[in-house]
């Protein structure tokens, strides 16, 4: 009895020895891979790539600077999905020793050619048809322009025109250059300058002030 219990008892520690052993193993087998996915001719990063491990559910997802960093098996077969990229597979040797390991996974854009689409004004081409028989070419050059300078439409203008991007730019620069003129004080007004007036007097003097 005695022997049959100590038979039983060197079963189950040679049991848990071997499972602990088997674990070890399998910790010391795990790789921490981390990398970064960049564009193949910008070489910048690729955000949200997807990385699966292939043949499981297992993956992760790049970040915004294309970073990423999985466990995996030596062995492991790595595919990177992108949505403007090829999909592309990696190897990961079953040979490795190290428990860290770093590569640059480099992905080529995908070029999607779309069918050419025609725009038109008209919704199909019998109004297309009608509004090109009815148009009106009978006037010339010069009456053109005469209609286009009548003062209905040159006050039409007047009022819903805006200022151009150059006049924009000098209003925008002269703004500027009146504060930094006056920064630190308060702004100018040539209405009360004594030397103001005192050139507009002389000038009204001298006659400079009268029409040619």
């Amino acid at each position: 009895m005695r022997i049959s219990f100590f038979l039983f008892a060197l079963l189950l520690l040679g049991s848990a020895t071997a499972q602990n052993a088997g674990n070890k193993q399998a910790a010391n087998s795990f790789i921490q891979f981390s990398g970064v996915v960049l564009d193949q001719d910008s070489l910048t990063p690729i955000p949200f790539v997807s990385i699966l491990v292939k043949g499981t559910n297992r993956g992760v997802v790049s970040d915004y600077y294309g970073f990423f960093s999985m466990v995996i098996n030596p062995g492991d077969e790595l595919e990177f999905y992108s949505i403007s990229h090829k999909r592309r597979n990696y190897k990961i040797a079953d040979t490795l020793q190290n428990k860290y390991y770093y590569a640059i996974q480099v992905l080529t854009k995908d070029t999607v050619q779309l069918q050419t689409v025609d725009v038109y004004p008209w919704p199909t081409k019998d109004e297309f048809r009608r509004a090109f028989l009815a148009l009106n070419l009978s006037d010339t050059d010069a009456e053109r322009a005469d209609k286009n300078l009548m003062r209905e439409e040159l006050s039409f203008l007047e009022r819903t025109q805006g200022a151009s991007a150059s006049e924009n730019y000098k209003y925008a620069m002269q703004a500027y250059y009146t504060k930094v003129y006056t920064a630190g004080q308060q702004p100018s007004f040539t209405l009360l300058n004594p030397v103001k007036w005192a050139e507009f007097i002389e000038a009204w003097r001298s006659g400079k002030l009268k029409n040619k």
